[in-house]
């Protein structure tokens, strides 16, 4: 039976287009659709259970995205030959739909969710990832599943001063905006992106811009559902409640748990104070009867606790910890802790410590991406490591989590515009995270910009980030400078911003309520600048500048470019010349070749080493010029000449002839020179007899009175081509 495709046209304004199709592919899913946009194709596909496991609390939602090899036409890398783990790129793309498609599901829908985006067919002139939140709510709106409204991302950059939405990878390598923008047709609810030093405004535009083309995204989603036919919504079991309950908890425990909101107490003593009304609560209960009623005493207790902490700061403009709504936390820092890194800082603010540390190498180091989109090295990358310890819990570790991949490209896309393109060095920041209580990426960035400075990298700025939030009911609001834990979990959004003096370079933002206004989002972000600068000011007054030159023990690197025809030599056969060059110099040498040159990186700690190398290297390449004078070492002496070395290039040879050694005529080659003896020659290319290089010593001493050239005798019958002489005709053989 032929299927029945219902498809769906959404124009970009610019000859692009963007097709959704449902009908042909796999129909067992709850919803499934097609994204088309020139030659790539994403599948998308949704499946939810139809009732909850017992005992859960939570959305069990699993977004999961990839890019399949055979979309591009490649193989997969390695020795298995079969997609495995997703990348990092495809954990940031999950998390980025996750975000915005979390909050639209009923706060009561408890059972397992699963939406699966696949890329199955790849075009270079297409980035696959900013189609991936147009996908999933798609799918999500063909389904039966409970779900409040359609919502898409799309990627806005700014090339030449004009904003574009769903750019090329080509058009983004020359764009100053790169931003995900994620919304409904009313609200922005995520945005995450890198600029180049932008302005508050430029950014907010930007934000803009993307917004109108999310609303055409939206509305063409519901022209699609029509088409289809809407599915009625699944019924499914709601959560136990109790008004009684909650009525009786609310009484009890708001006013006490205000009180404790406004001793401006640590982390810790506020929850043990929390952890104690709750205790007072369950006390009212028997063991038995807090089977079934604790967890709706846990529920209860947190909107009680919830409520108290957003009023405290709507009505008295006073946070957890006693500040004002636009107070920073007291900072500390530190440089240079680690004394065998190559760069360390230590950023303290409040609760929240991060650790960085920085290590360089050479291009063998970066870090090499290989996917079906994208095959490219990173020279400057950075890892972001949340264990544990750093909230006060004991948890086994189960590798990298998709939030410290998150976190780290964050952190990583703060700083990366502000390396230098000339730093030779690959670069690698690590942050450990070794207090959390609010925004450890942006302690992050800033214990990472002074490790930088610390290992001598010039930064062209320095980078600082804050993190804000927001307490609304609808009527008052107010925006918080840098958010504790609490103010996050209990807020209306996160919003991270980094930048420099000058402007953004990357933000991060999460909404969770609807309607967000222009109007707070600009207050927002011009209140984060000016906590953003008043940190800057720390970092300075740590470390003002990059320092001039690396550690001591830091590896010094050294670039030089070599003609592409000595790059065998200096590699050897086997790799037998290079090899023993690291060995006796104690280097690293990396060669690359570069539009027919050879690039060479040398790397070590002793600057005698990298000098040999460099000598080595020198020696090598070195092409004495017709018509010069060097200066060589008798390295040999042989019947018919010498044999000398170059003393600018050891190693490379040359014959110089009995014949060149003087004016006068030289029986004995040590009549004149002799072993290690130093003097000039010069060079005079190619002879066209021999073929060989030939060098003079007699050339450049001054030719004696009366010499006179011996004429050389043809050879005829008997006789023989010895030449004439100053001394005259030689005697006729006798018979």
């Amino acid at each position: 039976m032929i299927p029945e495709v219902k498809q769906e046209i959404i124009d970009l304004g610019d000859g692009r287009t963007i097709s959704l199709e449902t009908g042909k592919l796999a129909k067992q899913a709850d919803g499934s659709v097609v994204v088309k946009m020139g030659d790539a194709m994403l599948l998308a596909t949704v499946v939810s259970a139809r009732s909850a496991n017992p005992g859960i609390d939570f959305l069990p939602l699993t977004v999961d995205y990839r890019e399949k090899f055979a979309a591009a036409g490649r193989f997969p890398g390695g020795f298995f030959k079969r997609e495995a783990r997703p990348s990092d790129s495809e954990v940031l793309t999950m998390r980025l739909v996750d975000r915005v498609l979390r909050p639209l599901f009923p706060k009561d829908y408890h059972a397992e969710t699963q939406v699966m985006i696949q890329l199955m067919s790849h075009d270079e002139n297409v980035m696959p990832d900013a189609l991936a939140g147009l996908a999933a709510s798609t799918c999500i709106q063909l389904s039966d599943i409970p779900f409040e409204y359609p919502i898409s991302e799309v990627r806005v950059a700014r090339v030449d001063g004009e904003f574009i939405i769903n750019p090329s990878k080509q058009q983004l390598e020359k764009a100053d905006i790169d931003m995900m923008v994620g919304a409904s047709e009313d609200s922005v609810a995520m945005v995450e992106g890198e600029m180049h030093e932008v302005s508050e405004k430029e950014m907010a535009d930007a934000i803009k811009f993307a917004h109108e083309a999310i609303k055409t995204q939206c509305e063409a989603q519901k022209r699609l559902v029509e088409k289809v036919g809407k599915k009625e919504t699944r019924e499914y079991e709601s959560e136990l409640e109790d008004e009684a309950l909650a009525t009786k908890i609310q009484e009890f425990a708001y006013s006490k748990c205000y009180a404790v909101a406004k001793e401006d107490t640590s982390k810790q003593e506020r929850g043990e104070k929390f952890a104690v009304i709750k205790e007072e609560i369950e006390a009212w209960y028997t063991e038995e009867e807090l089977e079934e009623v604790g967890e709706l005493i846990g529920k209860y207790f947190g909107k009680a606790q919830k409520e108290a902490v957003r009023n405290l700061i709507l009505e008295e403009n006073i946070r957890l910890d006693g500040r004002k709504t636009t107070d920073i936390r007291p900072i500390w820092c530190e440089v240079n802790y680690l004394p065998s890194t190559h760069g360390s800082s230590i950023f303290t603010r409040g609760e929240t410590q991060a650790l960085a540390t920085v290590t360089l190498g050479t291009s063998k180091q970066a870090n090499v991406i290989d996917l079906p989109t994208e095959q490219s090295e990173e020279k400057f990358y950075l890892h972001y490591n949340f264990p544990p310890f750093s909230t006060g819990e004991a948890r086994p570790l189960r590798g990298t989590s998709r939030r410290e991949v998150g976190h780290g490209n964050l952190a990583q896309r703060a700083l990366k515009n502000m390396i230098p393109a000339d730093c030779p060095y690959t670069v690698r920041v690590v942050s450990e995270v070794l207090e959390s209580n609010g925004s450890s990426s942006m302690a992050t960035v800033c214990s990472g910009t002074m490790a930088l400075m610390d290992a001598g990298v010039q930064l062209k700025k320095p980078v600082s980030g804050i993190a804000m939030g927001l307490i609304t009911d609808g009527e008052k609001y107010a925006v918080l400078s840098d958010i504790l834990g609490d103010e996050d979990h209990l807020g209306d959004m996160d919003f991270k911003v980094t930048g420099t003096a000058d402007g953004i370079t990357a933000c991060q933002m999460d909404i969770k309520i609807k309607g967000l206004s222009y109007e707070i989002l600009e207050k927002a972000l011009n209140q984060a600048k000016d906590g953003r600068l008043h940190i800057l000011e720390k970092l300075t007054d740590t470390i003002a500048a990059p320092n001039q030159s690396v550690k001591a023990h830091a590896p010094k690197m050294v670039t030089v470019t070599i003609p592409g025809d000595f790059i065998g030599a200096l590699i050897g056969p086997g790799g037998k010349v290079i090899q023993e060059l690291q060995k006796a110099t104690k280097t690293e040498i990396v060669i690359e070749e570069v539009d027919e040159q050879g690039v060479v990186e040398i790397l070590g700690t002793d600057q005698a080493g990298i000098d040999a190398v460099l000598a080595k290297i020198e020696a090598i390449t070195f092409k004495p010029e017709k018509g010069e004078t060097y200066e060589v070492k008798v390295i040999k002496v042989l019947d018919f000449g010498a044999v000398v070395e170059y003393i600018q290039a050891p190693g490379n040879e040359v014959l110089l002839h009995i014949s060149e050694l003087a004016w006068d005529r030289t029986d004995n080659v040590t009549d004149v020179v002799n072993l290690g003896d130093v003097f000039e020659v010069k060079y005079f290319g190619i002879d066209p007899k021999t073929r060989k290089e030939k060098v003079s010593r007699k050339a450049l001493i001054p030719k004696p009175e009366g010499y006179k050239e011996r004429v050389p005798r043809e050879r005829d019958g008997n006789r023989d081509n010895r030449s004439r002489d100053h001394r005259g005709d030689r005697k006729p053989r006798r018979n």
